[in-house]
């Protein structure tokens, strides 16, 4: 059986052969870094069964390039280990050098501030849940990671640390808190997953010197989802969907073969989201947990759901008028040359909760 240290080095040798490391510093902190360490309880993998420590699979399991649910309440997960290539992804969109000042919200297991602070980054973390914390803090001192932890409020940040010269989120929000922004030194930015069209891709966003504040893409992504006043419902939102759609009345034939794969699915999934205010996630009617990207009626819990290949199904007493509308806009993500996630630039707004309010995405627009 290969020893720890063996399985993080393949570990990290895989994300850098597939493209998700690309600096030789995060390489070197994913093959030091031991997550079996934030681990140590054992988790939940993604069909839902627990993996505990003494299992035999499970250094195997620690090592995949997948979420480790460590926290589960009322049937939602509130805390994780995060899928590795993007952990990756999201730590080097933040370009790191050693001494960078970084505001981590959503501490989760200490994993992701332990591979930061390795690359040499001055790391504060913060996390609202003191069992979470509390975790994360023997994790972190298992594996003498030199990371400052605290248990608050993410919304608040941690100005006692500021300033920073990144902050990076790592929970699905609706927008970015203007603590946040304060808290930033000049030249910073926010790395965070904003919610948008029924999933959290990741936006850098920072301020400008007249008072306005940015976003550009970075990635597709998805995240577990924050509570308060960062997951605000505001007016003009996409809906939040879900719920099965009924079973389908008209479908248009597919257009992609292959099928488009899980990132040019997502990278076709924002530009909808962006042209479409009705861009939502829904599931098949049968509830069998498959789903995808789908506009959604008013009224009626009908629309139609666009899938991989192209297809779109319409459904409800509006299935024909939806199919269209849906078809018409993967038309136009072709016809814009299959822009990607990175390819979309927008001003941000305020809005949320008036006592507590979060900048959101106003305009999206292509890059020129």
């Amino acid at each position: 059986m290969a020893s720890s240290s063996e399985l993080r080095r393949r570990f990290a040798d895989a994300l850098w052969r597939e493209g998700a490391i690309t600096r030789p510093e995060v390489a070197e902190a994913f093959a030091t870094v031991p997550r079996e360490a934030f681990v140590t309880d054992g988790f939940h993998g993604r069909d839902g069964t627990w993996v505990a420590p003494d299992a035999g699979n499970f250094l195997d399991a620690v090592y995949t390039n997948d979420v480790l649910v460590t926290k589960v309440v009322d049937g939602r997960a509130t805390s994780s280990s995060s899928q590795p290539s993007l952990m990756a992804a999201m730590i080097e969109a933040l370009d790191l050098t050693p001494g960078t000042r970084v505001l981590e919200v959503g501490a989760g297991t200490g994993y992701n501030a332990a591979l930061m602070a390795t690359t040499g980054a001055r790391v504060t973390t913060v996390d609202v849940q003191p069992d979470v914390v509390e975790r994360a803090a023997a994790a972190l001192s298992r594996v003498s990671a030199t990371v400052d932890l605290q248990l608050g409020d993410g919304y608040a940040g941690w100005p006692a640390g500021a300033p920073y010269d990144r902050v990076i989120v790592t929970v699905g929000v609706a927008g970015t808190s203007p603590l946040w922004l304060d808290q930033l030194a000049p030249g910073g930015f926010v790395l965070a997953p904003i919610r948008h069209a029924g999933h959290h891709p990741v936006l850098r966003i920072a301020p400008g010197p007249d008072g306005t504040v940015h976003a550009v893409g970075v990635c597709p992504a998805g995240f577990m989802s924050a509570a308060g006043p960062l997951s605000a419902v505001y007016p003009g939102a996409h809906p939040l969907g879900g719920a099965p759609l009924p079973p389908p009345a008209v479908s248009h034939p597919t257009r992609f073969d292959p099928p488009l794969d899980v990132f040019r699915y997502h990278d076709m999934w924002f530009a909808l989201g962006a042209w479409d205010a009705r861009t939502s996630y829904a599931q098949t009617p049968d509830s069998a947990g498959n789903g995808g990207c789908a506009l959604l009626d008013e009224t009626s819990g009908g629309g139609a759901t666009i899938w991989p290949d192209g297809a779109v199904d319409g459904s409800g007493p509006h299935a024909q008028m939806y199919a269209e509308r849906a078809s018409g806009l993967v038309d136009r993500w072709v016809a814009s040359g299959r822009p990607a996630v990175p390819a979309w630039r927008t001003p941000m707004t305020l809005d949320g909760e008036p006592a507590n309010p979060i900048w959101v995405p106003d305009d999206w627009r292509l890059a020129p």
